[in-house]
């Protein structure tokens, strides 16, 4: 049999010879309908995802060994069966495939951030935001306060390190992401949001109603006590605090003391430049202070000290640490402790020691993806359990309420009992 080209269907005279009755007329125009129907479906539904399959295609070994056909026909069935498939457009699932996919990592740090949530992440670098002064994170898959900052409106209400975080207003966190938790708490100055609280001191979870504020990151205090233990207070690795813990150590060295007390409680963190350079007063120069490891067959980069290492040995030294403590403040304390500088008390450390790199996928949408993790000179990972201090002190509740610091306590008295 001849195959008939498609496109003489569309030739009027090749039509009016086809069509001899009503019937056949109503069929062929049926036909002609639907073929219009499926072209145009087939283009405007594959119009996104085949940019996504052209990169695959792209990659050979990917487009080898992975069977897509379960994909594919997931979306065909959204668009013929769910009743909200009209309320989606094919951009808003191509971002939540996207954001599917992320999620096979079990790595809650690697976010696809959407246009709003991109503008959102840049308002957020450039330190333009209010809110209520904490940061989270997820630990045990469950949203966790890492720190209160100072004097903001968390930490004046009573949030504390390790309280979870149930709900946001009305909404359950169980299915957010870091990201989206973030932008449900911060809002305009003067407005109140909701937090649904639960810690392992409470039987039942509460909820703390908090006004927004313009939020103002602390970073350092400085105090000399009566028992000459000078005692540097840092709140956050920012853009300036190596110059202020310098100042802060420039003050320690006239005090003439030789007892030194570092709290990094509720320290969340920050630059890596910041902790390499506050080690390096500490360290000679070339001693190793934290190495990114990259994975495997990848090169690692290492990070060594400046070699300012002002101090000798006779040097007295104790760091604070808690839950809280995270990021570039364990990078700073575990560097200290590997190379005996300094003894650590308090509580184990939050383990967040993963770099992150945020990349533009588009001109409008972001990646911010794990790239490596953080190994102390030791080698030991800082991720995976966090940093143990040299002497476990926890704070029970009753010490909260009678306001008594038994870590610090135990502090003052190795400091004042060096041996």
């Amino acid at each position: 049999m001849k195959m008939i080209p498609i496109k003489r269907i569309f030739n009027k005279r090749f039509i009016y010879e086809l069509i001899k009755t009503k019937k056949t007329l109503f069929l062929v125009l049926l036909f002609i309908l639907f073929f219009i129907s499926g072209v145009y479906v087939g283009i405007y539904s594959k119009s996104e995802i085949n940019k996504v399959t052209d990169l695959l295609n792209k990659n050979d070994t990917i487009a080898d060994k992975t069977d897509f056909s379960a994909f594919w026909k997931t979306w065909n069935l959204i668009n013929e069966k769910h009743p909200n498939a009209e309320k989606t457009n094919n951009q808003e699932r191509i971002y939540g495939a996207i954001s599917g996919l992320l999620g096979s990592l079990n790595d809650p740090y690697t976010v696809f951030f959407n246009p709003e949530e991109t503008k959102s992440f840049e308002d957020d670098m450039s330190g333009n935001f209010s809110g209520i002064g904490i940061e989270i994170g997820m630990k045990d898959k469950i949203l966790t306060v890492i720190s209160p900052l100072k004097d903001t409106p968390a930490y004046k209400v009573g949030i504390k390190s390790g309280d979870k975080i149930l709900k946001i207003d009305k909404i359950s966190t169980s299915n957010l992401t870091v990201e989206k938790a973030v932008r449900l708490i911060r809002g305009e100055k003067g407005t109140v949001v909701t937090l649904t609280i639960f810690n392992e001191n409470s039987k039942n979870p509460k909820e703390i109603s908090i006004t927004r504020d313009t939020i103002n990151i602390p970073t350092l205090d400085t105090e000399l006590r009566s028992d000459q233990i000078f005692v540097i207070k840092l709140y956050s690795f920012t853009a300036n605090s190596t110059e202020l813990f310098r100042n802060a150590l420039q003050k320690f060295y006239e005090s003439k003391s030789d007892k030194l007390l570092l709290d990094l409680r509720g320290n969340p963190g920050g630059y890596l430049d910041a902790s390499v350079k506050m080690a390096s007063w500490f360290l000679p120069e070339g001693k190793l202070v934290v190495t990114e490891d990259f994975g495997k067959n990848k090169d690692k980069t290492v990070h060594r000290s400046v070699g300012y290492n002002v101090f000798s040995n006779q040097l007295k030294f104790v760091i604070l640490i808690d839950s809280g403590s995270a990021s570039a403040s364990e990078i700073l304390a575990g560097a200290l402790q590997d190379y005996d500088i300094a003894k650590l008390v308090g509580q184990q450390s939050y383990g967040k020691g993963s770099v992150q790199e945020v990349i533009n996928i588009t001109k409008d949408t972001a990646l911010k993806i794990t790239v490596a993790e953080w190994l102390t000179p030791k080698g030991t990972s800082i991720s995976k359990k966090g940093l143990t201090p040299d002497y476990k002190v926890e704070l029970t509740q009753k010490d909260l309420e009678n306001k008594k610091d038994t870590q610090l306590e135990k502090a003052v008295d190795l400091l004042n009992n060096w041996q």
